[in-house]
């Protein structure tokens, strides 16, 4: 029998209108906040190239580099809730705006650090600066997506990650190789400059191109704005929504908030331990042309566009995305388990395809959790307590892996590191309610 003969006829008329009016919506933001997500992943990470010249330039060690990279995220921390809570206060294009025009400026100003009080002290700001933007985008997206599509528009936000990655390396090998003495400035400064200034006109472009909400929206009809309400409606009537004051106490007293927190943190020893330090591993195995270095880096984020968006999308229409992050856990717990076995050579690579895609692939999916118990300000309260306990993780990571090389002569402390993080998150994941992760059921 077919669907036409089992559903009412307006039934059908009604998901017709709500599939293109989330079409319609997607189209409108997710490509420009991806742009806005690429640059912010750009200026986080680009330092990992701009480290080839930079280390010897300045007299650091592998030590205070992986420390100073790290503490771009002890900045981003302390940020996020408050960044959150003015971003829902103020509204998204005012304070989105704001942080990328900061975050800009700031990431180009980095090419003026001269030793490394100034490296810790650049990386500690840009993290201030660039904290609230994700959290803030993730809390921005559910004035306009329920969760199932939301699941399915995170996938997309986020493989944004992936595909840094594979702009990145190409792009900042090639400034290295080619650019380097131009303007008067070595490679890893115009690597900054070049990478940084266009996430300040982004920023400006948020106050100019996004709406505050739904109702501000004039590319919505009226009829459409209505749908849209009466959809998030139904939905916002199985999370529950608190006022502010007591938002930040039922965050903090619940659960599931903590154990969505930690297993993000896992997630992220894992990935910025590898993030901040693949393309000094890659030269370790011989590689010396930092255009080949940032080709090769590109290998692994390429499969992980593929691997985030196909799993984001399956998971959005199953229902299932607990049950799917505890495999992706394991899986990517075996990924870096066979890169710690072999060392070096290609079966490393696909050990380190197969680790980094699965980690990445449980991104999306995680994300999509906690706006499925919190909405209104315990939603914003509560995102911004998860991206900052996860990003700790990137405070931690960095520097244990350069102290590992530098004092131990290898990587592999820091691998055993990273199995065991991606380990304990298939039981933390396994320890939250049973509704998170699965389709919601109207009562």
């Amino acid at each position: 029998m077919s669907v036409a003969e089992t559903e009412p006829p307006a039934a059908l008329g009604a998901d017709t209108a709500q599939r293109s009016l989330f079409h319609k919506i997607a189209w409108r933001l997710v490509p420009f906040l991806s742009v806005c997500y690429l640059f912010s992943q750009i200026d986080r990470v680009n330092i990992s190239f701009a480290k080839f010249q930079m280390v010897a330039d300045l007299n650091l060690s592998d030590t205070v580099y992986g420390l100073g990279a790290g503490i771009f995220f002890v900045g981003y921390c302390l940020f996020e809730v408050p960044s959150n809570i003015i971003l829902k206060r103020v509204g998204a294009p005012l304070w989105l705006g704001i942080i990328g025009v900061t975050w800009g400026i700031l990431s180009a100003a980095t090419l003026f650090i001269f030793d490394s009080k100034s490296y810790y002290m650049m990386r500690f700001l840009l993290g201030v600066a660039e904290a609230g933007f994700f959290p803030g985008v993730i809390y921005y997206l559910t004035f306009w997506f329920p969760a199932r599509q939301r699941s399915q528009v995170t996938g997309i936000f986020m493989a944004t990650i992936a595909v840094s990655g594979v702009i990145v390396g190409p792009l900042s090998g090639a400034i290295m190789s080619n650019l380097d003495g131009w303007l008067g400035l070595r490679g890893w400064q115009l690597i900054l400059l070049i990478e940084g200034l266009p996430a300040a006109f982004l920023g400006i472009m948020c106050w100019l191109y996004l709406d505050t909400s739904p109702a501000q929206a004039t590319w919505l009809s009226e009829d459409e704005k209505r749908l849209l309400t009466r959809t998030l409606d139904q939905e916002s009537r199985l999370v529950i929504d608190t006022g502010e004051r007591s938002a930040l106490a039922r965050v903090l007293s619940s659960p599931a908030a903590w154990g969505i927190s930690l297993t993000y943190f896992c997630y992220g020893v894992a990935f910025y331990g590898i993030v901040f330090w693949l393309p000094t591993m890659i030269k370790g195995s011989g590689v010396e042309d930092p255009l080949t270095i940032g080709l090769l880096t590109a290998i692994p984020w390429g499969v992980s566009i593929i691997v985030m968006i196909a799993l984001a999308s399956y998971a959005g229409r199953r229902g299932n995305s607990r049950r799917v992050m505890v495999a992706l856990s394991v899986v990517s717990a075996g990924g870096f388990a066979l890169m710690l076995a072999a060392g070096s050579g290609m079966i490393a690579l696909v050990g380190l395809v197969i680790a980094m895609s699965t980690n990445m692939a449980s991104l999306p999916l995680l994300w999509n959790l906690p706006t499925r118990l919190f909405s209104g300000a315990s939603a914003a309260i509560v995102i911004g307590m998860i991206a900052a306990i996860g990003n700790f993780a990137g405070f931690f990571a960095p520097y244990v892996v350069g102290w590992s090389r530098e004092n131990l002569g290898s990587f592999d402390v820091a691998m055993y590191i990273f199995v065991g993080a991606m380990l304990l998150a298939s039981p933390l994941l396994l320890s939250l309610p049973r509704q998170v992760g699965s389709r919601a059921v109207p009562p």
